[in-house]
C-alpha cells in the first residue's frame, strides 16, 4: 500500500484496536484460479507473535483453506469519505484544490495456517460470538444452540490464523492540508453525516 509519511500509523496498540472496531475483513489470497478475496470477520490475538495474529473461519466448501502455507492479504478498512473542493477555505484564497477522499485502512500480511481441530473450532466460534453479542442486553450464546447441532456446524468449517509478518496502517485524513483545509472540511462531513471521519480527523 502506498503510504506517504504524513499518513503513516505505526503504532501496533492503534492498529489492533481499529482492527478490533472494524473486523470484517477482505482475505486476499493467490490459488490456482489467480487472486481471490473472501470477506470474514476475524479476531486479533495481539500476544501471539511480535505483532499478534488474525484468527477466524470459512466454510468447508470454501477452496480458501485449501490454499494454506502460502502468502495472504488482509485489509481492514474504516471511517471514509469523499472530500469536496468546495469545503475547503483555501478555495476561496486561490482555488488550486480538487476533490478527494479520507479514508482509514490496515493491511496485513501472513502465511495462511488452517485449524481443524474441533476444540479449537469451538473456541473460536464461541470467542467470536462473545465479542460481537456483548453489545446487546441480552447476548445470544453458542451454548443456547442444541450442543448436537452446533457439532453437525462445527464439522462444516475449517479454521485460519494468519501470524503477522507485517502490517500497514493508512489514515488519509487531510494531514497534508493547511489548518484551516481541515477544519473546513470536518465541518462538511459532519454536514454531510460523516462525523466518524470528521471525528478521526480530529
Amino acid at each position: 500500500m502506498y503510504i506517504p509519511p504524513y499518513f503513516r500509523e505505526e503504532r501496533l496498540p492503534i492498529l489492533h484496536s481499529f482492527m478490533r472496531e472494524h473486523p470484517l475483513a477482505a482475505l486476499v489470497t493467490s490459488g490456482q484460479d489467480g487472486l481471490t478475496a473472501n470477506h470474514l470477520p476475524f479476531l486479533v490475538k495481539e500476544n501471539a507473535g511480535p505483532s499478534g495474529s488474525l484468527v477466524g473461519h470459512v466454510a468447508r466448501g470454501n477452496p480458501v483453506w485449501k490454499t494454506a502455507a502460502t502468502p495472504a492479504l488482509v485489509i481492514f478498512s474504516g471511517p471514509e469519505h469523499y472530500i469536496s473542493p468546495n469545503w475547503y477555505a483555501s478555495k476561496q484564497e486561490h482555488g488550486r484544490v480538487v476533490p478527494t477522499w479520507n479514508y482509514s485502512a490496515v493491511h496485513v500480511h501472513g502465511m495462511l495456517r488452517v485449524h481443524d481441530d474441533r476444540d479449537w473450532l469451538l473456541d473460536l466460534v464461541t470467542r467470536l460470538t462473545e465479542t460481537h453479542e456483548g453489545q446487546f442486553a441480552l447476548p445470544w450464546k453458542v451454548s443456547d444452540a442444541p450442543a448436537e447441532y452446533v457439532e453437525g456446524l462445527l464439522k462444516g468449517i475449517v479454521g485460519i490464523e494468519i501470524p503477522i509478518d507485517r502490517i500497514e496502517g493508512k489514515w488519509k485524513m487531510g494531514q497534508n492540508r493547511p489548518e484551516a483545509d481541515r477544519a473546513s472540511a470536518r465541518d462538511g462531513l459532519r454536514a454531510a453525516g460523516a462525523g466518524d471521519v470528521a471525528d478521526l480527523m480530529d
